[in-house]
């Protein structure tokens, strides 16, 4: 998905496009050219963009924080970069992984170059006018958030193989895996916004649906109709085994035949492919797919909840949750 599809949050997307253009030049370094390969096409900047919002929804200018903000995509895609190496994916967002292209060592230095160029660029606030004391908060919001997206990581890897982990086990881990992130881009921009205690509280609770929300459907995404469009491979969990959302939910509504079936696409011995089709057949059948499509729903509708506080400031922020439903990228 390139950026300009996501809707809510449009007018300053291309502030943000700007600023991960300049921050990695690619005429400088091979380390600029594949960082920038790493970044550039952007992604769907939604967390840069939360980060924003949330800054407005305290009552800040959000292109003050633009600057800033695209921190958030560096620290994204530098797990990315990883996570692609450890999943072995060939694919994102429609092109060949940054180790498919560069390999696998010179991969490995980018995801830790923009892991630092993270911190670098958040410390920049301190120059733009923002008190000093906000910005070294947003430092360890950020720091902190890195560390639960690590724990997030190795509870997934934990998941592997098992199908009895169950919905809360897993929610608990896009918790951590996904919503971290959420999270901190959200608390940073009230922090930086010079929002109240219990104005990045609310922005914290949101965030946290949110982001389950979101990981949720990223689950989902492999048993849509058009896989096309999330730019990557729809049998990356059914190889590495892992027991996704809608096969959690389907574990949960299956019958003693239909669980065997499940049990079997995810041992291993099926070619992913076959795997693939015996899934998506039996959660169809059990209607988990549209029981998984409805808690998606739960959850956004959750975070829309959460933000009625803000009015007008955080419609964008409801707009974003309510993208989440639907979203086939």
């Amino acid at each position: 998905m390139t950026s300009g599809q996501l809707a809510p949050g449009a007018a300053t997307i291309e502030p943000l496009i700007r600023d991960l253009a300049a921050g990695w030049p690619a005429d400088l370094s091979r380390l600029h050219e594949m960082a920038r390969y790493a970044v550039l096409p952007a992604g769907k900047l939604i967390r840069p963009l939360l980060m924003l919002e949330a800054g407005r929804a305290v009552g800040a200018d959000p292109l003050e924080l633009a600057p800033v903000a695209i921190a958030l995509e560096y620290l994204h895609v530098a797990t990315l970069v990883h996570d692609d190496i450890i999943d072995g994916d060939l694919l994102r967002r429609g092109r060949p992984t940054v180790h498919a292209k560069y390999g696998q060592a010179d991969a490995i230095v980018v995801g830790d170059a923009l892991l630092l160029d993270t911190f670098g660029t958040l410390a920049t606030a301190g120059g733009r006018s923002f008190p000093a004391g906000a910005v070294l908060e947003t430092v360890r919001i950020v720091a902190a958030a890195g560390i639960d997206l690590c724990r997030g990581q190795t509870a997934e890897a934990e998941l592997a193989g098992d199908i009895d982990c169950g919905v809360s086990r897993y929610r608990s881990m896009a918790a951590l895996k996904t919503g971290a992130l959420f999270k901190a881009a959200c608390a940073a921009g009230g922090v930086l916004g010079g929002g109240s205690t219990a104005q990045v509280d609310a922005l914290r609770t949101y965030a946290e649906h949110v982001g389950c929300a979101f990981q949720m459907r990223d689950d989902l995404l492999p048993y849509l109709r058009d896989t096309t469009r999330s730019g990557k491979s729809p049998v990356s969990d059914i190889a590495n085994r892992r027991p996704t959302f809608p096969v959690l939910v389907g574990l949960e509504l299956a019958d003693a035949a239909q669980r065997r079936r499940i049990e079997r696409s995810l041992s291993g011995r099926l070619a992913v492919d076959a795997s693939y089709r015996l899934l998506h057949e039996v959660l169809t059948e059990t209607g988990a797919l549209a029981a998984a499509a409805a808690r998606v729903a739960a959850e956004a509708n959750a975070a829309r909840d959460s933000v009625l506080i803000f009015g007008e400031r955080g419609a964008t922020l409801a707009a974003i949750a309510a993208e989440t439903i639907e979203r086939t990228w």
